[in-house]
């Protein structure tokens, strides 16, 4: 086994085995050649080389969102390691672990006008759980090994980025056999929990004739379905649930602004509930979100054993416990007396009728196109969605419960949706699918330089020529200036682009056609496969927003 003499590296190298951090996106560099060498020549390593920064920051992130365990990042230093900020900044809201090992210069080398240097030592202040700038010198090896056990036992109790900067002094490239080193995996301590009495809570629960449950990004199959039952058999509970809370009952509310964006005063004051139950992460729907700051539940309760935001201006109380371990602690079983959930669903039931209506109204466009494309998707599909347009439209619309949903709604960005689709595409059992927006796709393009694509992974592109979103938002939508700063039309086209990076390509711009394409889109292949869907640019948004009349 080929190991580098740099003692420091061993030690890290040997502490991510023995913490179970088995899958390594390696960007090119010479700084970085102690770990390179020592990852990439070992066993117990899976490692990926990826050019571009930013596009291995955010495929080590899908890796990491769809196993639930840390990926380590390596980097070069200098400028290399600022590319990986949109990625951390996701993880760090997201509470996805990922941990950055970025090599450097020996402090003494440091802002005297050499190449590739910047001041990395804390470089990502603002949006990281931990990070550790380690020491050149044989005299801080114990020091550097508690601070490296430190910064991973972070990543992995506490889901969410770290960074520990490494400084190496050349040489860079020498070589032994094995491990000249021997270092001590700390354990991760269990923070103690503190007995409290629940029972005003319980009480307050039980009485309450008008209960809300509001679930955002949640990973699969996380909560018992006994506590889901239990929610759902209750007449005064109704539970809202996003496209990312993977979360399913027939009861449950699964499109919220189908639901609510009709609504009028009255209705919303009908609505508004005396207690707030939420759980899981960043919510998609505006709309939701303004109802609740306008009409405010006298309780907010928030469970997560990690942080609550104050989404609502109104926070009462945070659960700092798990979902599972909160309905089990609080036994919320009593059915109280209400007509609370048999009203909203039979809105719902209305809604569902209307939608269906509206459907057979349209001409081709968005709307349509996600309402094909979404049935069309094989059982037990892993689902990645880009953001803005598409996660907006997909909430709209009641998906497969086989399947498997992500969006990267941490920062709710479009820098890295095919990235971290392509890294969850490589670790998952399931077929993966990435349905994206044109700008996000194009922005993005450099995660398909990335050579460890599977034949399986299916991109579908809807392609309206520009930022469609900027058209439903107010603002003048019939001018140069929109065009050229907001909207940012263009007549790009995927073509080339597979054709440069080996994907079967297919364009389709009417319903027969995307039709006949998804019949066979999803079946074996030798390569990945791309399908891109021209929809009107003009008349998109026309269509989205009659829609919320219609219902």
């Amino acid at each position: 086994m080929k190991l580098p003499k740099h003692k420091l590296a061993q030690t890290l190298i040997k502490l991510c085995e023995l913490k179970n951090i088995a899958h390594i996106v390696i960007s090119p560099g010479s700084r970085n050649a102690p770990l390179t060498i020592g990852f990439s020549n070992h066993p117990y390593f899976k490692t990926y080389s990826i050019v571009d920064e930013r596009c291995a920051a955010f495929f080590g992130l899908g890796i990491a969102q769809h196993t639930k365990v840390p990926v380590a990042l390596v980097c070069t230093s200098g400028s290399a390691l600022l590319n990986y900020y949109p990625a951390i900044a996701e993880a760090y809201y997201s509470d996805i672990p990922l941990v950055v090992l970025s090599a450097d210069r020996p402090k003494e080398m440091i802002n005297i006008g050499d190449g590739q240097t910047i001041n990395q030592e804390g470089v990502f202040e603002k949006h990281i759980l931990f990070s550790a700038n380690l020491s050149a010198t044989s005299k801080s090896s114990i020091n550097n090994e508690i601070l490296i056990n430190k910064a991973l036992n972070t990543a992995i109790a506490s889901k969410g980025p770290v960074h520990i900067n490494i400084p190496f002094r050349e040489p860079l490239y020498e070589w032994e056999n094995d491990f000249s080193v021997s270092v001590k995996n700390i354990p991760i301590l269990k923070p103690k929990i503190i007995p409290e009495d629940y029972t005003d809570y319980q009480s307050l629960w039980n009485s309450a004739k008008r209960k809300l449950v509001l679930v955002g990004v949640n990973p699969v199959n996380t909560v018992n379905q006994a506590w889901l039952n239990m929610l759902a058999t209750n007449p005064s509970v109704i539970v809202l649930t996003e496209t990312t809370s993977n979360l399913h009952h027939d009861t449950f509310f699964a499109s919220i602004d189908k639901l609510i964006a009709p609504l009028s005063a009255k209705e919303f004051k009908r609505l508004q509930p005396e207690i707030l139950l939420t759980f899981g992460g960043m919510l998609v729907s505006k709309k939701i979100k303004a109802f609740l700051r306008h009409y405010q539940p006298k309780h907010h309760w928030h469970v997560d054993d990690k942080k609550a935001n104050n989404t609502f201006f109104c926070l009462k109380k945070h659960f700092k416990m798990s979902v599972n371990t909160f309905f089990s602690t609080l036994q919320f079983s009593k059915k109280t007396d209400s007509n609370y959930k048999a009203y909203w669903e039979s809105i719902k039931e209305i809604r569902h009728k209307n939608h269906e209506a509206y459907l057979k109204t349209i001409s081709f466009c968005d709307f349509k196109v996600f309402n094909n494309v979404l049935k069309s998707l094989p059982n037990a599909t892993n689902l990645q969605l880009g953001n803005s347009s598409t996660i907006r439209y997909a909430q709209l619309f009641n998906l497969n419960p086989m399947h498997t949903v992500h969006c990267n709604r941490g920062t709710s960005g479009i820098d890295g949706s095919t990235s971290t689709a392509i890294g969850s595409a490589v670790v998952s059992q399931q077929q993966t699918v990435l349905i994206s927006g044109d700008l996000s796709f194009f922005y993005d393009s450099n995660a398909l330089w990335n050579a460890y694509i599977p034949s399986t992974f299916r991109i579908i592109l809807i392609n309206n020529n520009g930022g469609g979103i900027f058209r439903i938002l107010p603002g003048d939508k019939n001018t140069d200036n929109f065009d050229t700063y907001f909207e940012t039309t263009h007549q790009l086209t995927a073509k080339q682009l597979c054709e440069m990076y080996n994907f079967d390509y297919e364009f389709v711009e009417d319903e027969p056609a995307l039709n006949t394409a998804l019949a066979k889109f999803y079946e074996k292949t030798a390569k990945p496969r791309l399908l891109e869907v021209l929809t009107p640019r003009k008349h998109n948004d026309d269509i989205l927003l009659n829609y919320f009349n219609c219902i």
